[in-house]
C-alpha cells in the first residue's frame, strides 16, 4: 500500500499526557505521521489537533488496549489513514493499589493486567501482523524498573511489568531476521499525570521514600523518556532488539 503521508509512520497508546504525549510529539517533530491512541477519546483527538494545529500529521483514535476488537480496529485506521506502520510505542498503562501481598485482591491484579500486560500483548499481536507482511519495523514497549526488580506492597504491578519484559524478549529472537526489533524502556519516577493520581490515592509518602534512592535526587521528565524511546525506535539502534533499557536516574544500579 502506498504510504499516503510519505513519511514514516508512528503510533503510540496512552498519547494524551505524560510520556505517551512527550513521545508522540518526538515522533511527530522527528518528521513521522503520528497516530495518538488512548481511552479518552476526546484527549486522543484533541492532543492530535494540537498537533495538526502545529503543521505536524496526526490523527487521534479510541482504543481500549486490553480489547482486542478496538486494538485490530486502532491498526486498521492508522495503515488506512497513512498507508503503513513503521514505529509503534505500546505506552498505556495503570498502577496498582498498594496492598501486601495477602491482601492484594484478584479484581486489582485482573485491572492492572488487562492494560498493562493484555493491553500490550493485544497491540504487539496486531502490529506485528502489519509488520510482518510489511517487513519492517519497530516496537517499543513501555515497562518499568518495577519490570526489573521487586517492591513491597507492589507485587501486582511488579508481576505484571516483569510480564512485558518478557512479552518483548519473547517477540524479539521471532522477528529478530525479518527487519523488524522488539525493546523496552523502563521508565523510574517520572513526574507524570499519573504521579499525581498517586499522589491524589495517598501515596505520596511512599514516591517520597522512593526520591533518596535515586542516584540522581530528582524526578524525571516525560521528555527524557522520549528522547530514548525515538532512539530505540531509530535506525540509529538498528543491531538492538530484545532489549531492556531502564531510565531511572541510577535506580536500579544501587
Amino acid at each position: 500500500m502506498k504510504n499516503s503521508c510519505g513519511k514514516q509512520v508512528a503510533l503510540v497508546t496512552g498519547a494524551t499526557s505524560g510520556i505517551g504525549l512527550a513521545t508522540a510529539k518526538a515522533f511527530a517533530r522527528a518528521g513521522a505521521c503520528v497516530a495518538l491512541t488512548d481511552v479518552n477519546t476526546d484527549g486522543a483527538r484533541a492532543a492530535a489537533d494540537e498537533l495538526v494545529a502545529a503543521g505536524f500529521e496526526a490523527i487521534g483514535i479510541r482504543c481500549k488496549v486490553g480489547d482486542l476488537g478496538e486494538v485490530e480496529a486502532m491498526i486498521k485506521e492508522t495503515v488506512s489513514t497513512f498507508g503503513r506502520l513503521d514505529v509503534a510505542f505500546n505506552n498505556a498503562g495503570i498502577q496498582n493499589a498498594l496492598a501486601e501481598t495477602a491482601d492484594a485482591t484478584v479484581e486489582d491484579f485482573d485491572r492492572v493486567n488487562s492494560v498493562n500486560l493484555r493491553g500490550i500483548r493485544a497491540c504487539m499481536k496486531y502490529e506485528l501482523q502489519h509488520m510482518r507482511q510489511q517487513g519492517s519495523g519497530a516496537i517499543g514497549n513501555c515497562s518499568s524498573p518495577g519490570g526489573l526488580v521487586g517492591g513491597a506492597e507492589r507485587r501486582t504491578y511488579h508481576a505484571v511489568e516483569h510480564g512485558v519484559l518478557g512479552v518483548t524478549k519473547s517477540a524479539a529472537p521471532e522477528y529478530a531476521t525479518r527487519n523488524i526489533r522488539v525493546n523496552a524502556v523502563c521508565p523510574g519516577l517520572i513526574w507524570t499525570p499519573m504521579v499525581d493520581q498517586m499522589v491524589a490515592a495517598g501515596q505520596k509518602e511512599a514516591l517520597d521514600a522512593m526520591l533518596p534512592g535515586i542516584p540522581m535526587q530528582r524526578h524525571g521528565r516525560p521528555e527524557e523518556i522520549a528522547d530514548v524511546v525515538l532512539w530505540l525506535c531509530s535506525s540509529a539502534s538498528s543491531y538492538m532488539t530484545g532489549q531492556s533499557i531502564s531510565v531511572d536516574g541510577g535506580l536500579v544500579m544501587r
